[in-house]
């Protein structure tokens, strides 16, 4: 009895954090959504109390997520200390912010509320491993949604940073091409004046390096898979024309010999 219990109980724990990530992954994308907004029309969400307290719920889901899947981890030690970064960016920062009075520029406050989106990011490699059917694959559309975000979310603070101080950023596309051009490492005539554009610029393109080497494993992994798959029935054929000849030559000792004899029996002669 015992035994049947058990794996539907661990069943059961699978999909429910299955099902927290899901929500987690929705929940980042109602964040992205209030960010791009704020950044297109100009629309202080931050300073709305319910947005805060939308926030907060948000990041109380994300911490609930957290907490329970380390009270159903084995090596809780392990956990802790390989998603510990998790938890610290699940805290409600704006909301402890607004309790206690706090204020900071306007620009801080928009960065702050990237913070939950590293949790989202998580979330996000985990369901598109639902989606994939090898390993390889997994990674390699994970790293790629992974740069498409940080290139999205790059141009967002780049445009929100150098758009009043940059004359070359005047639209947001503008960032959108700098951004695509430096995660290639191309580089075009746009240039970051700010602090935050020049650090941006820097991990910009180190994350497009980092795809490169990515892309060319994943594409020698595929053009492996095709060979071992096309070389399966060049085998077998090669078996068969073998086996033909054994039979062939056993037949022709046997009528040289003049005693009839099997195959088999020829070969083992």
């Amino acid at each position: 009895m015992p035994q049947t219990s058990l794996p539907q109980s661990v069943r059961g724990r699978r999909w429910l954090i299955d099902f927290l990530h899901v929500m987690v992954l929705l929940l980042s994308i109602y964040l992205v959504v209030t960010i791009s907004i704020d950044t297109f029309k100009n629309i202080a969400f931050y300073k709305q109390p319910e947005f805060i307290k939308t926030q907060f719920w948000i990041c109380v889901l994300f911490l609930f997520d957290f907490f329970l899947e380390w009270a159903f981890a084995i090596d809780k030690k392990h956990y802790l200390a390989t998603h510990f970064v998790f938890f610290l960016v699940s805290i409600p920062y704006l909301a402890i912010f607004d309790y206690f009075g706090w204020h900071f520029s306007a620009q801080t406050y928009y960065l702050i509320r990237f913070i939950p989106l590293v949790r989202g990011g998580y979330a996000l490699a985990i369901v598109v491993g639902w989606f994939t059917y090898n390993r390889a694959t997994s990674l390699f559309l994970t790293y790629v949604v992974t740069l498409l975000a940080t290139i999205y979310f790059g141009s967002l603070v780049f445009f929100v940073f150098e758009k009043n101080i940059n004359p070359l950023v005047l639209v947001y596309s503008d960032a959108v091409w700098w951004a695509f051009m430096d995660a290639t490492t191309v580089g075009c005539n746009i240039i970051a004046v700010t602090t935050v554009g020049r650090v941006l610029s820097v991990l910009l393109a180190a994350l497009g390096m980092m795809m490169f080497p990515i892309f060319t494993v994943y594409v020698t992994n595929l053009i492996k898979q095709r060979n071992s798959e096309g070389s399966l029935p060049e085998l077998e054929r090669l078996r068969k024309e073998a086996k033909t000849a054994k039979d062939e030559l056993a037949k022709i000792k046997s009528q040289q010999g003049g005693v009839p004899t099997s195959p088999d029996a020829s070969a083992e002669s």
